[in-house]
């Protein structure tokens, strides 16, 4: 009775939150101010000795993706790649020399001396194995959002790269971003005053945004590795569908929760140099995608952070829908006691609004029920006690900062990747912060299929 007590009080106070977020209105644009962020180009040369060679493993469209964005960084050179499917093997020699080496067994890229760095980008299942399997082959290792597909799965990638000491870097770019950093200035300088709520989304509206990849018409169990695929997952007969829409199944994926929470999470912690939550509550359901999936394709979480030295306690809002009805939006908002943080992918906006420390008169106020003869004696007495504010707490400021026109947080985050294999140093979304991303987001996903709070110890990383 205890235990359901504590939920219902949970939900009902950030449910609260929520309605009020709702109904109240926004700050007006009084004063708008513009700025572009400045970005430090590409620099770099190296000769073939100083190269840092890499590989892909897993070559569907973020493989691709990063492999395209690795190249661009000064000193990066592609051996190979291994994938299960060989129209992505083909195509791979097609976009970046014939000469290239390619596989479907990753402990083939792992076994050659000429890989320095491994990019996992394959379905979530595999995600630690060869991460794990990699680090222990002495490759630097890039691996995808989220790090794990379960949260026991977290701590044996943790302890790997602290035991092997090589870098490991979690693919959720934004940390690495201008318009991040940015953010996380203004809320160390105090802009906003004291953090009050969090409030997060990433809403979709597309058949591809939704994960109904295409599907190629030569796909067939000659063409693709469906054995490999399967892995430590339930054993079944080949299936197009659960190979090329991986996403769409709890087997090999993570849902919303693993592919878009685990970004939200990402981009917030790193402002706030938070650690995770210690409650965590979702709900939500299937409501458009009847496509045979077995994950939601509306979940939101409401959560609660605990005080720590660097953020207040506090309570988060989230929410990812796949189908969004309005074209599809997302953002970070970090609401405090003076204003606003809003923070996009490219651009970051805040808005002040100190409140008015005085109680007023007039309105919606107790002072129109007092008589006509009181109420001249109030407004007296008031005017006398409250001088007026001055201009920059009567108007609220809106200021906004523009990534440069081009910009690439993913370069950026490769940049550090690299960078740190060279020179030795832990990157920026390293396996503890990874793991700390993604455990939430996972959370997430325990608390909306077994209909439960779930209660995180973001510290010791572990489930309560």
């Amino acid at each position: 009775m205890k235990n359901n007590t504590t939920r219902r009080s949970f939900v009902k106070r950030l449910a609260a939150g929520a309605v009020a977020a709702a109904i109240l209105p926004k700050a007006s644009n009084a004063h708008i101010k513009t700025e572009i962020l400045p970005h430090e180009p590409l620099t770099g040369s190296f000769g073939p000795n100083d190269k840092i060679r890499i590989a892909g493993i897993g070559m569907g469209i973020m493989g691709f993706g990063n492999i395209r964005t690795a190249l661009k960084v000064p000193g990066v050179e592609l051996v190979g790649v291994c994938d299960l499917y060989d129209g992505h093997l083909e195509h791979a020699k097609e976009a970046f020399g014939k000469d290239i080496f390619t596989t479907r067994s990753y402990q083939e890229i792992l076994l050659r001396k000429d890989v320095d760095a491994v990019f996992v980008c394959t379905p979530d299942h595999w995600h630690d194995h060869i991460s794990i399997a990699a680090l222990n082959a002495g490759k630097a290792v890039y691996c995808e959002k989220p790090m794990v597909q379960h949260i026991d799965e977290g701590k044996a990638v943790v302890e790997a790269q602290r035991k092997t000491g090589k870098v490991l870097q979690v693919g959720s770019q934004r940390v690495s971003s201008v318009i991040v950093a940015k953010a996380k200035e203004l809320y160390q300088s105090g802009a906003i005053g004291e953090l009050i709520s969090a409030e997060a989304w990433m809403d979709r509206q597309s058949a591809n945004g939704a994960w109904q990849y295409s599907i190629p018409t030569d796909a067939s169990e000659k063409t693709v590795d469906w054995n490999r695929f399967i892995g430590d997952a339930p054993k079944r007969g080949y299936d197009p569908l659960r190979f090329f829409r991986w996403r769409n199944y709890q087997d090999y994926g993570t849902g919303v929760g693993g592919d878009l929470f685990v970004h939200l999470f990402s981009g917030m912690h790193q402002v706030l140099d938070a650690q995770g939550p210690e409650l965590i509550f979702a709900t939500g359901g299937l409501r458009y995608w009847k496509d045979g999936r077995d994950v939601p394709d509306i979940q939101i979480a409401l959560m609660d952070y605990p005080k720590t030295a660097s953020h207040p306690a506090f309570n988060l809002q989230m929410r990812v829908n796949l189908i969004s009805g309005d074209g599809g939006s997302s953002i970070n908002r970090l609401v405090g006691t003076e204003g606003v943080l809003e923070i996009g992918w490219s651009d970051v906006v805040l808005r002040r609004s100190k409140m008015d420390p005085y109680v007023g008169y007039g309105g919606w106020d107790t002072f129109n029920t007092f008589t006509e003869a009181q109420q001249k004696d109030y407004e007296k007495w008031y005017k006398e006690k409250h001088p007026p504010l001055p201009p920059q707490i009567q108007e609220p400021k809106e200021q906004r900062w523009l990534a440069p026109e081009g910009y690439d947080e993913r370069l950026d985050h490769h940049r550090n990747f690299f960078d740190c294999v060279r020179n030795g140093k832990m990157p920026v979304e390293d396996a503890v912060f990874g793991f700390r991303a993604a455990a939430p987001s996972l959370g997430a996903n325990i608390s909306y299929f077994e209909k439960k709070l779930v209660k995180w110890d973001a510290v010791n990383m572990v489930m309560k």
